[in-house]
């Protein structure tokens, strides 16, 4: 089966699974009792309403108006689909809202006008005003869009964008002041080729002028030319363009000789690396159109190495992506209520960016893209969409411009305390997730899945394939494998499947009988004799340990279909534990609002000692720190700070304290009751002397397996929250497991997981 018919199947049943769609709305009041409905509604709903009639200004305070941005399109110019319609692009309009959320917590209503008339679109945006903080314009083709923007900014009191024209303006716009930068341009006096002229174009360069661009300088072409002075078919915004101090009849190819810069938005492979080639020494080229740029990264590499090269693809450097822009833009300007989102906004944006990308790159940013130390040059000129510094950057400078020029309704006075607010709106958990899959994409590693008769597993499988963030290796039943696979359509034709207990060669029977030995001679004191190690290693995960221990493959996952210890075990007696590490454990990582917790240990010790408990804290503290987060320890128990003198209680405090008397710099504290960790003023006004009183923990670590897993196990379904785990600490090498009931996408993130290890 072909990749393109596997993502499409791949892709519909995304969107079909569960609850269809991408997005939901969910209450952020209490409604469990009659009071809480009494409230909520009639007749305690009359009181926010008198307010704000009397206060116009208080539907801020008392409504979600103030966080909540309508994403508006008529499905005239949807992504590279074109003109498809309303309902056709609604996916698209969900997916912006959801981006809108992981990015910069803004709730979004999508809405799609059946309409191509401009008044009819205007007038109804218009009168839904008081619905919305903001309207983010999506996928409108032009000219149309320029003038329903411009409209619509001016007759609205809330911020206005249409995304398509000003997002790639603005990423791209920092990107060329940083590229300027490196070459040692001045900007007023570069050549710049524009190919396209659609919104995002005209957009561009208009941005580029008001940063000091001069228009003489700039030659734009669309699909029948350059845009001249002569010509009489120049639509919409298309003039304020038209350059006369060349012949109308200038082609591409002789626009780019001596060109400084090249700024493609128009389709793929029109430029060749003879054009390249004739660009002016230590040129720039944003090859922008997508999935296939103006020319290959390979290609202009190739063509010059003095080039700075930049696409909208994520897997080459300097990707202009618009994530980078709408959600801090939005996020800043709603937050001071400002009344539109003017020039100077824009501007202060396209400084931030480039200004952060000058900075010392975070850890987890490096993490994530596979470098050691990422730092700004040819290769880096934009921030990269995992960075966590975007919110806290972006959007306080956009606010700050709204300000100073007279926009915002609500000035912020207390920028350390809004920088703050901002930070605790998102957790690290998606910046997390990012980083690690984005990791393991830098280096794949052959992973074994241990329990490869299942669907699920398989699934997890071809997409680690396709994304190209591991090799499976697949165990079990060869012929019931392939069924599957057969049965759900997947493509799995070039992973391999191995079945331990019906070896098909020579060459299989003597590695199983070289396994066989390998694991006498580790346990041959140990009560094994040749025979039976002989036997035992035709079992799946002693067959996927012994691979993982010989080299033949780089990590192992189980424990889908087998009891935890039937994985454990194996992997304990062929690889065995780290130097000094007297105890495995196993560690849960849930995606919460505080950003990743860390829990432990919650899959192999049933009643650990003090000493094992500071064991476990330790191994849980490592590999934290491997994901370039501080560990935070919170020790837990049912009485705080020897309240009570229970076993556990005395357990726990006792590990605390042989914790601080061995790491003085460790940031760890307990024992605690579990909601002490996430308090801070609590912490503040009552213990005062934690650890913990400044920062919320984000390693939790428990006196038994029974807290642990009923933990665990209760907050995961509750709250709904995304986990991934176990995984399994102080091991030689990596086996990690997965729960029974597994889905896919948890299972992609453990196969990501053991990558990331794999690597280390």
């Amino acid at each position: 089966m072909s990749k393109k018919k596997t993502l499409k199947e791949e892709a519909l049943f995304y969107h079909a699974k569960g609850r269809p769609g991408k997005i939901e709305v969910i209450p952020s009041k209490e409604t469990a009792t009659q009071r809480d409905l009494t409230l909520a509604y009639s007749p305690g709903v009359a009181e926010p309403c008198l307010a704000i009639a009397a206060e116009p200004e208080d539907v801020y305070k008392y409504t979600a108006k103030g966080n909540l941005v309508a994403v508006i399109s008529n499905g005239t110019a949807v992504l590279g689909l074109g003109d498809i319609g309303p309902a056709a692009g609604k996916p698209v309009m969900e997916g912006k809202g959801l981006l809108f959320k992981i990015y910069a917590d803004i709730d979004v209503f999508d809405l799609e006008l059946d309409t191509k008339n401009v008044d009819e679109f205007v007038r109804t945006v218009k009168i839904l005003e008081p619905t919305f903080g903001g309207v983010n314009l999506e996928d409108i083709s032009a000219p149309e869009c320029f003038e329903i923007e411009e409209r619509l900014k001016a007759e609205l009191n809330i911020p206005v964008m249409h995304d398509d024209q000003h997002g790639t303006a603005i990423i791209s716009s920092a990107a060329l002041l940083n590229a300027l930068e490196l070459v040692n341009k001045d900007i007023a006096k570069v050549k710049i080729v524009v190919n396209g002229a659609g919104a995002s174009a005209i957009s561009c360069t208009k941005l580029y002028h008001s940063l000091g661009a001069r228009k003489e300088n700039i030659f734009m072409f669309d699909s029948k030319g350059l845009l001249h002075p002569s010509r009489t078919n120049l639509d919409g915004k298309k003039t304020e363009f038209a350059n006369g101090s060349a012949p109308a009849t200038l082609t591409l190819a002789d626009a780019m000789k001596g060109a400084d810069v090249f700024v493609g938005l128009s389709k793929g492979n029109i430029l060749s690396q003879d054009m390249v080639k004739g660009m002016a020494p230590d040129c720039i080229v944003f090859a922008m159109a997508n999935p296939t740029p103006e020319i290959a990264y390979e290609d202009a590499i190739a063509a010059r190495q003095d080039i700075i090269f930049a696409t909208g693809r994520s897997d080459y450097p300097n990707q202009v992506n618009n994530v980078l822009g709408f959600p801090y833009i939005f996020r800043g300007a709603l937050d001071v209520r400002s009344k539109i989102i003017n020039e100077e906004m824009k501007l202060a944006a396209v400084r931030a960016l480039a200004d952060l990308a000058k900075k010392p790159v975070p850890d987890i940013v490096n993490m994530a893209y596979g470098k050691d130390n990422m730092v700004f040059g040819r290769e880096y000129i934009i921030p990269k969409p995992v960075d966590p510094r975007l919110l806290t950057t972006v959007a306080p400078a956009v606010a700050r411009a709204a300000m100073e020029t007279g926009v915002a309704k609500f000035p912020i006075k207390n920028w350390e305390a809004y920088e703050n607010q901002l930070s605790k709106r998102l957790g690290l958990d998606n910046t997390l997730t990012r980083a690690i899959l984005n990791k393991a994409k830098q280096n794949p590693k052959r992973i074994i899945l241990a329990d490869a008769e299942n669907l699920a597993v398989l699934k997890a499988a071809q997409m680690a394939q396709e994304e190209k963030i591991a090799r499976p290796i697949l165990l079990g039943n060869v012929k019931k494998i392939k069924h599957i696979i057969q049965e759900n359509h997947l493509d799995l034709a070039h992973v391999e499947i191995i079945d331990p207990m019906m070896p098909q060669t020579d060459a299989d029977i003597a590695r199983l009988e070289r396994f066989g030995d390998l694991l006498f001679e580790k346990r041959k004191r140990k009560g094994f004799n040749r025979t039976e190690a002989r036997e035992i290693v035709r079992r799946r995960n002693y067959f996927g340990s012994m691979m993982v221990e010989t080299g033949e493959a780089d990590a192992m996952i189980g424990g889908m279909t087998r009891n935890y210890p039937d994985t454990i075990r194996p992997a304990l007696q062929a690889i065995g534990r780290q130097e000094g590490v007297k105890k495995v454990c196993g560690m849960y990582i849930l995606m919460s609002r505080f950003g990743p917790l860390f829990l432990a240990d919650t899959s192999v010790n049933f009643n650990p000692t003090a000493e094992e408990i500071v064991e476990i804290a330790e191994l849980a503290a490592r590999e934290v720190e491997k994901f370039n987060i501080k560990p935070r320890i919170a020790l837990l128990s049912y009485s705080n700070f020897g309240s009570a003198n229970g076993e556990d209680a005395v357990k726990m405090r006792t590990a605390v304290a042989m914790l601080k008397a061995k790491h003085p710099n460790m940031v760890v504290d307990g024992e605690m009751q579990a909601h002490l960790p996430f308090d801070n003023a609590l912490l503040r006004e009552n213990h005062p002397f934690c650890d913990l009183v400044d920062g919320s923990a984000n390693i939790l670590i428990f006196p038994n397996l029974s807290a642990s897993n009923i933990a665990y196990n209760l907050v995961k379904e509750i709250a709904a929250i995304e986990k991934i785990g176990p995984i399994l600490l102080g091991l030689k090498k990596p086996v990690h497991l997965v729960q029974l009931g597994s889905s896919t996408r948890e299972l992609m993130n453990m196969i990501a997981i053991a990558v990331v290890d794999a690597q280390r």
